[in-house]
C-alpha cells in the first residue's frame, strides 16, 4: 500500500469525487426527467430520516480511525491499530443492526404524521438495508484515509455511482406503472446496490493490504481496550455530535418546511414541488464543488494530526491555508457562474428553469459553505471536535429558528426557506474561524483575502461583458464559450496573484503523472 502526499491523496479523491458527481448528475437528470418535481420532492423527503440512522450507527467513528490510524502509523504501533478497528467494527455492526429494524418500525409513523406524505413510506423502506452497508465501509474507509491511501475510497466512489446509475432508470421503469412512491422506492434500493458493490470492493482492497493487522477480531480483555475506547470515543463523540446535528436538522428541515408552507398557505402539492425545485435542482448544482473540498477534508484530517503530534505548528497553520486556498481554488468559478449564468445552465441540466432566482441568489453565500468542511476537519485533527459540534449546534438552532420565523409567513413562503439555508451556511462557517483563531491563532493574510475578491470582482465584471454580448439565455454553444474564457480568465488570475503557488501546481502536475 502506498502513503500519497496530501496534495496527492486530496487530487485522487478530487478525480473521483469528480467522476462520481458528473455520475450523480446525470442520475439526477434521470430523477427529474422520470419522476418529476413531485417524484423527486417524495424522493428527497425520504432521505433526511436515513442520513440521520446512518450517522447514529457510525457515531463519528470513522473520522477517529483516520485520525488515531494516522498516529499510530507514525509510531508502528501496528496492536494499537488492530484495537482500533476492533472496537470500531464492533460499535458500528452492532449499532446499524439495531437501528436499521428501528428505521423500519418508525417508517410508517414518520411518513405519515411528520412529513404528512405517506407515499415516503416505500422509498424508506426500500433504503433501509444500505444502513450497515454503509457503517461497516465507513471504518474500512477510516483506516485507508488514516494511511493516507486514498486509492480504494476513491475507485470505491466510482464503483458505486456507475453501479447504481445503471440500475436506477430501470428500477425506476419496472416500479413507475404502481405509481410515484414505488417509482421513487426503485430508485433507492438503487442506491443500496450500489453502496453494496462500493463495500464489497473496499472488502476486498483491505483484504488484500499487506500492512493491515492479521486476525482483528481476536479476543481482548477489556483493560487492553481501555486507552482505545477512551480515544476512540474522546473523538467520536464530539465528532458524531456535529454530524447529529447537521442529520437531525436535515430530518427536521423538511418537516418544517412542509408545516410552515401549509401555514403560509401552500397546499401538500405545491409544499412538495417547492422542495423539490430547490433540493433536486438548485442545491446539487450549488453542492457541486463541494466533492473538491469533501476531498481536500479527508486527506486534511491525517495531514494535519501527523504534524500536530510532532508538534509542528507552523507545518499545521500552512496546511490549512492551503486547503482553503485550494477551495477557494474549486468553489470561485462556479460561484460567478451560478450568479450569471443560472437560468441557462437550470434549462440545459434539467429541461426547466425553475429555480433560476434561487441559484443566483445563493451562489454567493455558498462560497463560504466551500470553506466549511477544511475547517471543520482542521477542527476535528487538533482535538477542538467539541467546539465544532458547538458551532454546527447554534447555526443548526438559527437556520430552523429562522425557516420557521419566515416561511410560515405568506410573503415569504419558499423564500423563507431559502434565507435560513443562507443564514446557516453563514453561522457556522463565521464560527469555525473565530474557534480556530482563538485556539491556535489561525488566520488568513489580510492580503490574500484581497486577492480572493478582486479576482471574484474581475470575473463577474467579464462575465457581465459576455452576458451583454451574447444576451441573459444564451444558448448551448455561447454558454460553453462563456464558460470556457471564465475558466481561462480564472486560471491567469489564480497563477497571477498566486492564490495557488508554483510549488502546489508542480505538485498537481507530478500527481497527474
Amino acid at each position: 500500500m502506498t502513503k500519497q502526499t496530501f496534495i496527492k491523496g486530496a487530487l485522487i479523491l478530487i478525480v473521483a469525487g469528480m467522476i462520481s458527481r458528473l455520475l450523480g448528475f446525470v442520475n439526477r437528470i434521470v430523477l427529474a426527467r422520470l419522476l418529476g418535481d413531485e417524484g423527486v420532492g417524495v424522493y428527497m423527503l425520504a432521505l433526511p430520516a436515513l442520513f440521520l440512522m446512518i450517522t447514529l450507527s457510525q457515531i463519528g467513528i470513522p473520522i477517529a480511525v483516520s485520525k488515531l490510524v494516522a498516529e499510530a502509523s507514525i509510531q508502528k504501533d501496528t496492536q494499537r491499530i488492530k484495537k482500533i478497528l476492533f472496537i470500531s467494527f464492533s460499535i458500528t455492526i452492532s449499532l446499524s443492526v439495531i437501528l436499521t429494524l428501528a428505521f423500519i418500525a418508525l417508517a410508517p409513523i414518520v411518513s405519515n404524521h411528520l412529513l404528512l406524505d405517506e407515499r415516503t413510506y416505500i422509498p424508506m423502506l426500500m433504503i433501509s438495508p444500505i444502513i450497515p452497508i454503509v457503517a461497516i465501509s465507513a471504518v474500512i474507509r477510516g483506516y485507508f484515509q488514516g494511511k493516507q491511501n486514498m486509492k480504494p475510497q476513491a475507485a470505491a466512489q466510482v464503483i458505486e455511482q456507475v453501479v447504481r446509475i445503471s440500475l436506477v432508470f430501470i428500477f425506476i421503469q419496472i416500479m413507475l406503472p404502481f405509481g410515484i412512491s414505488y417509482a421513487a422506492g426503485g430508485a433507492m434500493f438503487a442506491v443500496v446496490i450500489g453502496e453494496l458493490a462500493s463495500l464489497g470492493y473496499m472488502y476486498y482492497c483491505f483484504k488484500t493490504d499487506w500492512q493491515r493487522p492479521v486476525s482483528i477480531f481476536t479476543k481482548f480483555s477489556f483493560p487492553q481496550l481501555r486507552q482505545s475506547v477512551s480515544d476512540i470515543m474522546k473523538i467520536a463523540i464530539p465528532t458524531a455530535g456535529t454530524r447529529l446535528i447537521g442529520s437531525v436538522t436535515y430530518f427536521l428541515e423538511p418537516i418544517l418546511v412542509s408545516q410552515s408552507l401549509f401555514i403560509a398557505g401552500y397546499t401538500v402539492s405545491q409544499s412538495t414541488s417547492a422542495y423539490g425545485q430547490l433540493t433536486g435542482y438548485v442545491l446539487p448544482l450549488l453542492l457541486l464543488p463541494t466533492f473538491i473540498t469533501h476531498s481536500l477534508s479527508v486527506a486534511l484530517i491525517p495531514s494535519v494530526s501527523e504534524f500536530n503530534a510532532l508538534n509542528h505548528q507552523g507545518s499545521v497553520h500552512y496546511r490549512i491555508r492551503q486547503a482553503l486556498r485550494l477551495s477557494y481554488a474549486s468553489g470561485g468559478l462556479v460561484t460567478i457562474v451560478f450568479m450569471l449564468y443560472a437560468q441557462p445552465l437550470l434549462s440545459i441540466v434539467y429541461g426547466n428553469v425553475d429555480g433560476t432566482t434561487f441559484l443566483s441568489f445563493m451562489a454567493p453565500f455558498f462560497l463560504l459553505l466551500y470553506f466549511q468542511g477544511p475547517l471543520q476537519a482542521a477542527l476535528q485533527a487538533l482535538n477542538y471536535a467539541k467546539q465544532a459540534m458547538i458551532n454546527s449546534l447554534i447555526g443548526s438552532v438559527v437556520k430552523l429558528s429562522a425557516l420557521w420565523l419566515l416561511a410560515t409567513k405568506p410573503s415569504f413562503g419558499i423564500n423563507g426557506v431559502v434565507i435560513a439555508i443562507i443564514v446557516g451556511v453563514v453561522v457556522v462557517t463565521t464560527l469555525h474561524f473565530i474557534t480556530l483563531y482563538k485556539t491556535i491563532g489561525f488566520k488568513i493574510p489580510v492580503g490574500l483575502l484581497f486577492k480572493m475578491v478582486g479576482l471574484l470582482a474581475g470575473l463577474y465584471y467579464i462575465g457581465s461583458k459576455l452576458q451583454e454580448t451574447w444576451g441573459a439565455s444564451p444558448n448551448i454553444i455561447y454558454l460553453a464559450l462563456a464558460i470556457m474564457i471564465l475558466c481561462i480568465a480564472y486560471f491567469i488570475g489564480l497563477v497571477i496573484l498566486r492564490i495557488v503557488s508554483k510549488e502546489e501546481w508542480q505538485q498537481l502536475s507530478k500527481s497527474r503523472r
